[in-house]
């Protein structure tokens, strides 16, 4: 599985697939530069009059619900469906389900409109997707939702299989299941979780990769998990002294500058 993984690093520069995003205005210049660095095409079309036209020409459709409104709701349901007809990859970030009525309400809206290829949350996202009891803090994942690593895989599963795709559940070990088969990603470091967006970038990255190999929904979210966790690790080993400017800034070098060499060599991939 890791090397092919790695393999898709090279498909998605060699393919450029055009990822379209709904995302939130926080973290929008982040998802596209992150998007960009891995080797896709970002292209932020939150206007119901070109949602769909957008997402028809896409490769892969990124929904995020960071920072929801009346105008981005629909636009986001008509994305979605728009990239159903015409068979390509949709990647829900359910930022916040459950946080309150309107997110928990857009959440299910999105859910019972639109076929999803991924969906990536933390475990009180993931749980409260997946009509599991959960409570959140925020956007953030709730103390009494932070799993062991089995609990997580059991979410995860559970999830996938309810819903009918591949499932990702981020945290200090990432897990990622398609109902059948599941695996963790123990790569990363702690200094990514004081910047904010990195959940959103690694939506991105995730859209990016399964633009590239729609067929394989699992294998692309493992390659932007494995991607993700080891930049942070090359950008702490960098520039993690200097503090999170210049770390942020390493991170996304690290991305631009992955290979797959460096993916296998590092990379710390379990089957569950």
């Amino acid at each position: 599985m890791i090397t092919q993984a790695a393999a898709l690093i090279e498909r998605v520069r060699t393919s450029n697939p055009l990822i379209h995003h709904i995302t939130n205005y926080v973290t929008v210049n982040d998802c596209a530069n992150i998007t960009l660095a891995i080797g896709a095409s970002p292209i932020m079309a939150d206007a119901l009059a070109e949602a769909a036209d957008i997402a028809a020409m896409a490769q892969a459709v990124v929904l995020n619900m960071g920072t929801l409104n009346e105008r981005t709701i629909p636009a986001m349901l008509a994305a979605g469906a728009a990239a159903n007809r015409a068979g390509i990859p949709v990647v829900l970030d359910p930022v916040g389900a459950g946080a309150s009525p309107l997110r928990g309400d857009t959440a299910r809206q999105i859910l019972d409109a639109v076929a999803l290829t991924v969906l990536r949350g933390n475990s009180s996202e993931i749980r409260f997707m997946a009509g599991l009891s959960s409570s959140t803090k925020g956007v953030d994942a709730s103390d009494s939702d932070l799993a062991s690593d089995s609990d997580a895989m059991a979410v995860a599963k559970a999830a996938a299989q309810k819903l009918g795709c591949t499932v990702v559940i981020t945290g200090p070990v990432d897990t990622v299941s398609n109902g059948v088969h599941g695996w963790r990603i123990a790569n990363g470091h702690p200094m990514l979780a004081r910047l904010t967006g990195t959940g959103c970038m690694c939506s991105s990255l995730i859209g990016s990769f399964c633009g590239a190999a729609p067929d394989a929904p699992l294998t692309a979210c493992i390659a932007a998990l494995l991607t993700e966790g080891i930049a942070g690790e090359i950008a702490y080993e960098q520039a993690g002294a200097q503090g999170t400017g210049s770390f942020r800034v390493a991170f996304h070098d690290a991305v631009s500058r992955m290979t797959a060499d460096t993916l296998v060599g590092r990379a710390k991939l379990y089957e569950a």
